[in-house]
């Protein structure tokens, strides 16, 4: 069972989560391009991929994710999980980037602060999993 302490950011996640998701959904060409070209900037293996296809399948993930947080049957350690994979794809696309980070590497640039905000969606995930995998019930 869902604690309300985990059902809260769980909640707030995934519903963003699945927001984007929905919004990609039948992206056009320029929109899938887009967010291929930034995905296959940082992760070489997504070159491949057809920009269509990249897009929908994002969108398919990011549906599948938001809807498993919302969902109080699907066990918080699990979302959790998927949650910090999604989001920590995301941080290493922000960090590696360039023109993300100032000269620190960290600290977002104007055209980074968009994905700089996924280090929120990390820190979800974690706190869902050391909450779900600590004895105190």
């Amino acid at each position: 069972m869902v604690k309300l302490r985990q059902y809260i950011p769980r909640l707030a996640a995934g519903a963003y989560i699945l927001n984007s998701g929905l919004t990609k959904r039948g992206a056009d060409e320029e929109a899938a391009r887009g967010m291929h070209g930034l995905a296959a900037g940082t992760y070489s293996f997504l070159e491949d991929v057809e920009p269509q296809q990249f897009a929908k399948s994002l969108s398919t993930a990011e549906i599948a994710l938001g809807a498993a947080l919302v969902a109080p049957f699907v066990p918080t350690g699990l979302v959790a999980l998927g949650l910090g994979a999604f989001s920590g794809g995301l941080v290493g696309m922000y960090l590696n980037t360039p023109g993300m980070t100032r000269e620190d590497g960290v600290r977002p640039t104007e055209a980074g602060t968009g994905l700089a905000k996924d280090v929120f969606l990390l820190g979800i995930a974690g706190g869902l999993l050391v909450d779900a995998l600590s004895r105190k019930k």
